[in-house]
Formats: C-alpha cells, structure tokens, sequence
C-alpha cells in the first residue's frame, strides 16, 4: 500500500469542490485549515513502575461554530496528519448533516490492548487534565466522543475528571454535556452505541431506494437481495452488517484483523459474531472460504462494499479490482484520493464517509442536547401521548363496534422511548442529508461525484456561517 498524507487527500478532496463554489480564497483558505493543533506529551507510570512517554493531541479545525466536535482514538498509528484530516472530517460531517458543530478530533498513541484497566484509566484521565489546562474541552468549546480504542468507560473517565476540576465553577450543572457517547448511568443516550452503524445502514438504504441511481449500475431498485461485504467487526462494522441484514441486505463477506471470510449464499452476522468471540478468529467459520489476508475479501462478488475499519484501505494497488457497484464508508477516509478517480473511472457510487459515517455526530448531539437540558427525550410526553392515543382507539372502537386485539391496541398507543426518537431522529437526518447532496450533484453536471457534491453543500454552509460572523463581507 502506497504511503499518502490522510490530510492531503481530504484537501484535494476540498479543492476540487471549491471550484464550484464562489466563494473568495481567502474564505477557501480559512475553511480548509485546521485552526487549532495541541501536540502534547505525558509521562505513565506503569503498573511495573516503569514509565513511558505517551504522545497526544487534540486538533481544533473550525470555529464557525461553538463547540467544536470530535471523538478520541486509541491507536498505536495514531499521528499529527491522521487527527487533522479526522478533524477536518468531522467540520463538514457536521455541515451536511446540519449538526451546529465545528469539527475536533483527538489521538493518543498507544495501543489500548496492550494497557491494563487502571493504565489505561490513568491515560485517560491525565488526557483530560492536559485538555483542561489548555481550555480544549468544555461545553461550549469542544466537546469529544468515542473513537477507534475508546468506548463509554472512557468517556465516563473523562467526565468525571472534568467535573472534578470545574467544581468550583458556575458552569458545573453543564459539566455532564463536556463529552458525549457516555454510559446511559452517566447521561448517556439511548442509541448512542450503534448510532453511526445505522447511519451507514440508512445511508445505503437511501441510495438503493433511488430508481434512477440504481438503473445507471445496473441494481434494482431497494436494498432487498443485495449482496454486501463489510469489512471490520468493531462497533460501526458490526452494527452496520446487522442493520443492512434485518433490512433484506445479504451479508457475503466479512473482515477482521486476522483475515476474512466470504460464502456467496450469506453470512449470519449474529453466529460469526459470536464464533469470532469464542475462538478469536473469523476463520474456520462453517461452509464459507476463508483468506488470511482480509484485503483479498474487498475484491470478491459484491454489490455493495462498507469499508469500516480503518482509512486507506482502497488505495491504487488495488481499486481496480474492487467488483463492488456502490461503497458506504463506514470508516473514515477507507478510499485514497487516487483509488477513488480509478473507482469513479469505473462507474462506483461512493456514498462519502463524511456523509455516511455521520450517525454518531448526530446522536452525539442529541446527547449534548439532553444533557444542556437535563431531561431524557421523551420523558415529558411519553404517557401522555399514550394516554392521548388510548382515548383515541377507544372512540374508533366504539364507532365501528370493533376491537383490536392487545398487541394491536399497544403498537397503536405506545408512545416513543428515547431511543424511538433517538433512532427517529436520525433516520430524518441520513435521508434529508443524502438527497440534499444528491440534489446538488444531479443539478450540476460538472460536478462529479457524490463526494465532491457533499463536500459543496458543507463548503456552502460553512462560507455562509463565517460571512455571518461579519469576517468576510
């Protein structure tokens, strides 16, 4: 695999969507850089009593608009160029999905595997105090999330050591909405695990349903039928590969760090599942071809391709072989600049991952929401609606002088939970979204691509909101 800067390829990605904006450089210029880089250092203590020198950062894209939003990863791979281009991502995923945000991303680098709970507690924990010290995370200023490493328990660290030191401030009640992806018991939010793998579910679920679209790839209509690869069975992958298969989709092919797996007649996502966690492996999975190298899967029989691992995953050595007609980024940044003129070349639909990976920044800010407002979603009119909706039954029933049965009646009136609305809420978002950037790629036909399209609505939006700010007239 060809070595490329992460942030190079979001920036070319950009430039070629300015183009068709008419916006003035210096604009262009403010958009596309990062307004902010912390590089920090800090030293661990081991449980042995030896120490390392981990190395950290927390990138500031945009200031457009406060906070700024972003997850943090755990990766020994993490770098300076990676959390840039991830922050990069995140201002535009906020922009197409018309989340308020500016984008943040943050990196710590160290393979959380190798760590013990309590090491990796006092990672995570002196993270957070570096951030306080240097006002890069709060409420209203920058509010981070999970990432590839991390998960609740880290979010739930951080929140605790940032309440800890703001005690003594005004903005203590708020201290809650300083982080988001926490533990329901912390605040979290219903639906936040599995929300940026459904939202790469609803992404191709959208796309299948165009007739138009699917006519030009030679697809029917729908996502029944259509037989799917995904590669990485972290939180995204797996909750994708779920969704996509309870919506009619059929799961052929799936990709983990040890290898992959591929049967033409489907996978059950739920028995690979749970054969990965008893053995450790995909492999020897029953009945289906097993390869040891797993990027040799991306290039097997597919309609659909959702890369969600890790980025440059599709790059020049081998997009010419991917037989796939439409791919969903689950992860961020799976395809390079250079793989994706050859896909294009070829006729793919690329749902970008600045759309498609943007369910998690959603429910993120769904849980921001609650936690300024300090009232679960749907806790004000839940039994009210289902004493409203009873009453109404009632008199339908009196009318006709028939009954519905009891699992009629409760489907009928049950008023929405959190995660109803949650799951509601992002559902409105993907669809809006996509035919927003589809209605901007289909009217201009110098425009290319579904990516550079997406790329034009978030530059529009961003241009507009900075024009508002009065800094460019």
């Amino acid at each position: 695999m060809e070595t490329n800067s992460f942030f190079g390829d979001v920036c070319k990605y950009f430039d070629k969507a300015a183009l068709h904006t008419d916006h003035p450089k210096g604009l262009l210029e403010q958009i596309k850089m990062c307004n902010s880089v912390y590089h920090f250092k800090f030293p661990l203590r081991l449980d042995d009593d030896k120490y390392e020198v981990i190395d950290a950062w927390r990138v500031e894209h945009s200031h457009h608009m406060l906070p700024v939003k972003g997850g943090i990863r755990f990766s020994s791979m993490v770098c300076e160029d990676e959390v840039m281009a991830l922050a990069a991502l995140m201002t535009y995923k906020c922009a197409v999905v018309n989340v308020p945000f500016g984008g943040g991303k943050g990196g710590v680098k160290v393979d959380p595997w190798k760590y013990k709970t309590n090491e990796l507690e006092r990672i995570t924990r002196r993270y957070a105090v570096e951030l306080i010290k240097k006002n890069f995370i709060g409420p209203g200023i920058d509010v981070p999330a999970p990432d590839y490493g991390t998960g609740p328990r880290e979010m739930a660290w951080i929140a605790d050591t940032y309440m800890t030191f703001n005690s003594t401030n005004t903005g203590q009640s708020d201290s809650l909405a300083c982080i988001t992806g926490k533990p329901i018991s912390q605040q979290g939010i219903g639906g936040r695990k599995e929300a940026t793998g459904r939202g790469v579910f609803f992404a191709i679920r959208e796309a299948c349903n165009v007739a138009d679209d699917m006519k030009t790839l030679g697809l029917k209509p729908g996502l029944d039928g259509k037989t799917v690869i995904v590669q990485g069975l972290g939180n995204v992958g797996y909750h994708a590969a779920k969704f996509i298969e309870e919506g009619g989709g059929i799961i052929v092919g799936l990709i983990e760090r040890e290898g992959g797996i591929y049967d033409p007649k489907g996978l059950d996502v739920e028995e690979v599942f749970k054969h990965r966690k008893d053995t450790g492996s995909l492999l020897n999975y029953k009945n289906a071809k097993e390869f040891k190298n797993g990027s040799e899967v991306l290039e097997q029989e597919c309609d659909i391709l959702v890369p969600a691992a890790l980025e440059n995953q599709i790059h020049k050595g081998n997009a010419a072989n991917i037989k796939a007609k439409i791919i969903g980024e689950g992860a961020n940044g799976p395809i390079t600049a250079e793989a994706e003129e050859i896909l294009l070349k070829k006729g793919k639909l690329i749902l970008a991952d600045m759309y498609a990976n943007a369910g998690g920044v959603t429910v993120s800010y769904f849980e921001w929401l609650k936690n300024l407002s300090h009232v679960a979603f749907g806790r004000m009119e839940k039994r009210y609606d289902e004493f409203s909706h009873g009453n109404f039954v009632d008199v339908i029933e009196d009318l006709t002088k028939s009954k519905l049965t009891p699992q009629q009646k409760n489907m009928v009136i049950k008023g929405a939970s959190e995660v109803d609305l949650v799951n509601s809420g992002l559902e409105d978002t993907m669809i809006t979204a996509y035919h927003q950037i589809r209605e901007t790629w289909k009217s201009n036909p110098k425009i290319d691509s579904f990516r550079t399209a997406a790329f034009v609505v978030a530059i529009e939006k961003i241009g507009e909101s900075y024009m508002n700010l009065g800094i460019f007239p």
